[in-house]
């Protein structure tokens, strides 16, 4: 069995589509599965239109439910196929508006939508073109999640419920067509596991129905040495491991949901990372081991939106459990934190910037002055055994001083596998570009 990821830049339109059902048709003597995403922009639409319907007290599901009618319209399917999704959008967006309130829960249940419409779509145009399918809400095959919305995760043990209720819902000669990022509580509440969070969930049903491969089909060649949008002439990783994608998927890489590998991780599951658009490239396979692509550096990533939160205080000179109890307090106001630099008598960490900062902030006083500097950007550079490559942070930092681009923290990955340092948001266009000329070529 092969599990097969579609993104939204897969599945826009028809003539996405129509790529999608040839990809699939050509695999057909694998089993494949397919796990879609919304048609892109529907989700984001959805999104916007609870926010603003709880801001401004008007429901507008217009620009939703136009998108998805030229997608029937182009796609041939029958143009009422989807009525009664539309009523419940626009019932939904009427209570939010009522209410003047869109909770997460809210939200989850009406950028659920998205996908939940898109896969009938493609299930309807599949068939109609000779390839028998239907589409399944992921919560139908056992996807049942945590309540925390939002970012809700499976409940262990998840794998045998998905397998014994595939085998019973699906039948043999069906190409099902599955929701991406939906779930259901225990309950019975929808849930998402996060914007992007298809990936994840392809994994999870690779894990559970006992894949021999899971593909995640996007709009580039698989994973780049570096973001293409920034850099044009970015090369394709034939393979990598485990390890090198989790890093390059948590620090800001624009292939890969951070979660994406836990699962085939779990399972030893093979991850190839394909391209819609020229599906003949061979693109990325990532595996427990990875392989040899001839260079020291496998790609550079940056995550950016970061804050920096510092600490200074003789309180913690030579105390034990000083930063146990700032890290207390950072949990408790579900502050993640990536860096940390300590000295004597002061203590720097970057996060996330939140809505609630100033908050923390105020909470972390206790412990001596603190300060928060926002719009910073985490830059890390993966690769195989990082830390034994010499020179290499001449070259990193050489390139970064060359395009006036200042470092304020450097960390390096106690897992050989990573170079991590923070600058400016502002300089990401002359730091990326250096940083890739220099280690690249």
């Amino acid at each position: 069995m092969l599990v097969m990821k579609f993104g939204g830049t897969s599945v826009k339109d028809a003539t996405q589509i129509h790529k999608v059902l040839e990809i699939t048709r050509g695999r057909i003597k694998r089993k494949p599965v397919l796990v879609c995403s919304a048609h892109k922009g529907i989700t984001d639409k959805l999104i916007q239109a609870g926010h603003k319907a709880a801001q401004t007290g008007v429901p507008d599901a217009g620009p939703i439910l136009d998108q998805q009618r030229s997608v029937l319209k182009d796609a041939g399917c029958d143009p009422h196929m989807l009525d009664a999704y539309f009523r419940e959008i626009e019932d939904l967006l009427r209570g939010i508006s009522l209410v003047r309130e869109a909770s997460k829960r809210s939200i989850d249940y009406l950028s659920g939508f998205g996908e939940r419409m898109s896969c009938r779509v493609i299930a309807d145009y599949f068939t109609r073109h000779g390839l028998k399918s239907e589409a399944f809400d992921a919560f139908d095959l056992g996807y049942i999640t945590d309540e925390n919305f939002g970012s809700a995760r499976p409940l262990p043990g998840y794998e045998v419920k998905m397998a014994e209720e595939f085998g019973r819902r699906v039948g043999k000669d069906v190409t099902a067509i599955i929701t991406g990022f939906v779930g259901k509580t225990s309950n019975g509440e929808l849930t998402t596991v996060g914007r992007n969070g298809s990936d994840f969930t392809a994994t999870c049903f690779a894990a559970g129905l006992s894949a021999e491969e899971c593909e995640i089909w996007t709009d580039t060649d698989g994973v780049m040495t570096a973001d293409p949008s920034l850099i044009k002439d970015a090369r394709s990783i034939p393979v990598m491991s485990f390890a090198e994608a989790s890093e390059l998927a948590y620090y800001g890489g624009r292939v890969l949901h951070p979660s994406t590998l836990l699962p085939a991780i779990k399972r030893n599951i093979p991850v190839r990372v394909l391209n819609t658009n020229r599906p003949e490239h061979p693109g990325t396979v990532i595996t427990e081991s990875g392989g040899d692509n001839g260079l020291p550096i496998t790609s550079i990533a940056y995550k950016e939106g970061q804050a920096v939160i510092t600490i200074e205080s003789t309180m913690m000179l030579g105390q034990p459990g000083f930063l146990a109890k700032v890290f207390d307090v950072l949990g408790r106001d579900g502050v993640d934190i990536d860096m940390i630099s300590t000295s004597e008598v002061s203590v720097s960490m970057t996060c996330p910037e939140l809505p609630n900062l100033n908050v923390v902030v105020k909470h972390l006083e206790q412990f001596g002055r603190v300060s928060l500097v926002t719009d910073k950007t985490i830059v890390c550079v993966v690769g195989k055994n990082v830390r034994e490559q010499k020179g290499l942070g001449a070259k990193v930092f050489t390139a970064l001083r060359d395009s006036d681009v200042n470092v304020e923290m450097i960390s390096q990955g106690a897992n050989k596998i990573n170079l991590s340092f923070l600058i400016d948001d502002a300089a990401i266009p002359r730091a990326i570009p250096a940083l890739h000329k220099a280690l690249f070529g």
